[in-house]
């Protein structure tokens, strides 16, 4: 039986070992994954993000630019623009040129163009047929700009456009909002910094460097950010998750402990049970032998009447050992699934005189106690409180081996409320066996000596009983040997 029983434990064992590793491990992979993932999402993210805000803020510029170009064109001192129809489809032809020459030994250069899409004919330039032409030459030049390129349709505007476009440098102010805007649209969320110096900043996220320079590659206008540590970005924005994860690896482990546990405590307490079940086999047995054979040689011979009577009280001696016996286990088994009621009004020092003035426990054990003058009342009940007394007294005078055996009870008024002491000069009780002799079933292991006989239900009837009275009990060594009970009761003077 428990050779079986230690193979399914080996077994559970192993297959609930093998879940929790694999839970375990796939938690901590799943979380080592997540976290590259998100790294690398990160740092190409915040990369991109950088690209596309610098494509846009150098697109506001070039925006920029034109608008400053058609306020040039609509400045009558720097541009003089023209139409006539004069040429041989006697389409509308413009004329724009300098007003005045850039080289002073010079004509002032002058450009004359037609719109395909203008269809009207205009023989004198008007306010909206300049507008049309200002327009369509700022689309001309947007054109130009995108290849990062300045054509010089008059010397004039020309050195204007190729100085205003070599002056032309990143707006931080506008490319910082833009490269937020493109984080946040990446769901990063995080703060930056625009140039920081490397060297002096090492627990901080680098981009690459983009040029910002109109006329790049040939001119380098680098701009670059510096971020948040992609390890504590990681953190704090998955905190919630990996909290989530290792707490889910937390209950896994915990479960895995408190089945083990249980586990464990079955097995222990299957044992102490066959234990309990070979000792309580034994003391049945012997009483029952003891009656059967004194009951067949009464019916055998034929013996004198005090030979008789002697048989007879050896009979009722062993019954009563079974009966008392068979009181212990009910009253244990009732414990376990009924309470009993405290209503009765003790007296514990009237209690404690009766019950070391007992007939049968004087026979078997001597007790000092010196009663107190006051008294010392509690609410409970008379019986099962008496009986877990006389549990203790006798276990402190079966277990004594001393040759001047002595026993003591004490009562004493502390602020936690009554303590009933029952002391003894026995072997005591050592450290590691002091919380679990309250234990059912639960006896000392003494190798393969028995000198004692017991079935491991004392102690723990006694501290059901205390327990029910709203109290507590603890054992504690009596120096220089033996062991100390102490009960500590409510106390209903209070």
């Amino acid at each position: 039986m428990f050779v079986l029983m230690q193979k399914k434990i080996v077994f559970v064992l192993i297959m609930m070992s093998s879940c929790v590793l694999g839970i375990t491990g796939l938690q901590l992979y799943w979380n080592y994954k997540n976290y590259q993932t998100v790294v690398a999402n990160f740092k190409k993210d915040a990369n991109n993000a950088l690209d596309v805000a610098v494509d846009k803020e150098m697109l506001l510029r070039k925006e920029q630019l034109l608008l400053t170009i058609k306020k040039w064109m609509n400045d009558t001192s720097i541009i003089r623009i023209t139409c006539d129809t004069l040429n041989k489809e006697h389409e509308t032809a413009f004329t724009m040129e300098d007003v005045v020459p850039y080289y002073a030994d010079e004509k002032a250069d002058k450009i004359t163009m037609g719109i395909s899409s203008y269809k009207e004919k205009v023989g004198k330039i008007t306010v909206q047929a300049k507008t049309r032409f200002i327009d369509h030459f700022a689309e001309i030049v947007r054109s130009d700009l995108k290849q990062s390129t300045v054509h010089y349709y008059t010397q004039g505007l020309g050195h204007r456009i190729e100085k205003a476009f070599s002056a032309s440098k990143i707006d931080k102010t506008n490319f910082t909002r833009i490269y937020k805007e493109e984080l946040a649209k990446r769901q990063i969320l995080t703060s930056f910094k625009l140039n920081l110096d490397s060297t002096k900043h090492t627990n901080v996220f680098f981009t690459h460097k983009t040029n910002t320079a109109f006329r790049r590659p040939y001119v380098n206008a680098s701009v670059w950010a510096g971020l948040e540590n992609p390890s504590q970005y990681y953190l704090r924005e998955m905190k919630w998750l990996i909290i989530s994860s290792f707490l889910l690896i937390a209950i896994t482990l915990f479960c895995f402990y408190y089945t083990i546990k249980t586990l464990f405590n079955q097995y222990k307490l299957l044992a102490i049970k066959n234990q309990f079940i070979s000792n309580m086999t034994h003391e049945i047995n012997t009483p029952l032998s003891s009656i059967q054979v004194t009951a067949e040689a009464l019916q055998k011979f034929n013996f004198d009447e005090e030979t008789s009577q002697k048989y007879l009280d050896i009979i009722l001696y062993q019954t009563k050992k079974l009966n008392d016996l068979s009181s212990e286990i009910l009253a244990n088994a009732k414990l376990e699934t009924a309470t009993f009621t405290i209503d009765e009004t003790i007296d514990l020092n009237e209690l404690i005189i009766d019950i070391i003035s007992n007939e049968e426990l004087v026979k078997r054990t001597r007790v000092k106690y010196q009663p107190v003058s006051e008294t010392f009342i509690i609410k409970g009940n008379k019986i099962h409180l008496s009986r877990s007394i006389v549990n203790l007294i006798e276990n402190a005078a079966k277990y004594n081996v001393s040759e001047s055996p002595t026993i003591e009870v004490r009562l004493q008024i502390s602020s936690k409320g009554i303590n009933l002491s029952i002391i003894d000069n026995g072997p005591g009780i050592a450290d590691e066996f002091k919380d679990k002799i309250f234990d059912q079933f639960y006896r000392i292991p003494t190798g393969n000596i028995h000198n004692v006989k017991g079935y491991g239900l004392g102690l723990s009837y006694v501290k059901k009983v205390i327990i029910q009275h709203h109290g507590n009990i603890n054992v504690f060594d009596n120096q220089s040997n033996g062991s100390i009970f102490l009960i500590n009761l409510p106390n209903d003077r209070k």
